[in-house]
């Protein structure tokens, strides 16, 4: 069941396309059960549109939209709203889990996702590595599910046709959208953190692709769909820029969330922002480099370890913070039980402290 076209201004507010792992990792993804039944055209001799039609048919079957239904609130007026986000989805493991874009599920609602064939399926949300990366796994219930194997992304080359498959527009389900590999190991700004090893690629890429798989002509998953450039510093009407979450990314994540039900990450306890001249400036801040720290939450790491507000940030175990190099990324590479040394400037003295991160 999909939401009436009555909704669809409600679903393009809400849910905007938001925007390495090691190879044993990505090898864990492809002892999948259904990994044999998919095409192989690495030397098909047939026409590439008919390729391309062959593969989609095959991994569509493993692709889904996931609906996000909110809860009714009422208006000034009395009017009863009910919010909807929408996005595409991919079964990566038979059982019933499904991995998407973080941002498709995470305003609180009721999940459902609807299969390929149409039938719909209530979801759970297992975990998600959010802020880290834009990835989400869902769990429904199993039973006659076509899961997609994984490829290692680390094989692509620029100028590779690749396949992508979602439900654009929230509307039209199941679409399909062919173009190439632009570029590899890109990174990207976002929510702030710099996205690193995305895929580029120029297949047409529409609100509701969110979460949807990036697809080899030999039918495997090597991205999942997450941002698409509209517009940047300055430059409007871009065409063609779109980015996918790596299956090098992705792999050691899944993998982690399939066995134990969450990816490790460290918990560090501040509210901070990320510096740069402007903001340095106008908060007259002595550098203009780091993250200043907003708010230290009650009995985290940071608090423990003497953290105040108003320190500012420098340095997080060998990893300096910049512009070029947000809090969160220097935060990304820490293991989640990690003493860390953390260089802070507080007024105008330069401290040194250790933080004992935990698991979040």
């Amino acid at each position: 069941m999909k939401p009436p076209l009555a909704w669809l201004g409600i679903f393009m507010a809400v849910a905007l396309i938001a925007g390495a792992a090691s190879g044993s990792a990505v090898a864990l993804l492809l002892d999948d059960d259904d990994s044999s039944s998919q095409s192989e055209a690495s030397d098909d001799p047939r026409p590439s549109d008919e390729v391309v039609a062959e593969v989609a048919a095959t991994a569509m079957q493993g692709v889904v939209t996931i609906i996000n239904e909110g809860a009714e609130t009422t208006d000034e007026a009395g009017n009863i709203i009910q919010s909807y986000s929408s996005g595409s989805g991919v079964i990566f493991d038979a059982s019933g889990l499904v991995v998407t874009n973080e941002h498709v599920v995470r305003e609180p609602g009721t999940l459902s996702v609807v299969l390929s064939n149409g039938e719909q399926r209530p979801a759970q949300l297992v975990s998600h590595d959010a802020p880290f990366n834009d990835l989400a796994v869902l769990r429904i219930p199993g039973g006659g599910l076509k899961s997609l194997p994984f490829g290692d992304s680390a094989e692509l080359a620029p100028g590779q046709t690749v396949i992508a498959i979602g439900s654009a527009l929230f509307e039209y389900d199941n679409s399909v959208t062919a173009g190439i590999v632009s570029g590899l190991g890109r990174r990207y700004l976002r929510e702030g953190i710099f996205m690193e090893d995305l895929i580029q690629t120029d297949a047409a890429i529409n609100t509701g692709n969110s979460g949807g798989p990036l697809v080899t002509l030999d039918g495997r998953v090597v991205g999942l769909v997450s941002n698409v450039v509209r517009r940047i510093a300055g430059f409007e009407n871009i065409q063609g820029i779109s980015f996918a979450i790596s299956s090098r990314t992705m792999a050691p994540i899944l993998d982690s969330i399939k066995r134990s039900g969450s990816y490790p990450r460290p918990y560090f306890g501040v509210d901070h922002l990320d510096l740069d001249v402007p903001t340095a400036t106008e908060l007259g801040l002595p550098t203009p480099e780091g993250a200043l720290v907003q708010r230290v939450i009650s009995g985290s790491p940071a608090a423990t370890a003497g953290i105040r507000q108003g320190d500012v940030i420098l340095v997080i175990g060998n990893s300096e913070i910049n512009e070029g190099y947000t809090f969160l990324n220097a935060l990304s590479v820490i293991q989640a039980n990690a003493r860390v040394p953390v260089r802070l400037l507080r007024g105008a003295t330069v401290m040194d402290v250790a933080v004992q991160v935990v698991p979040r």
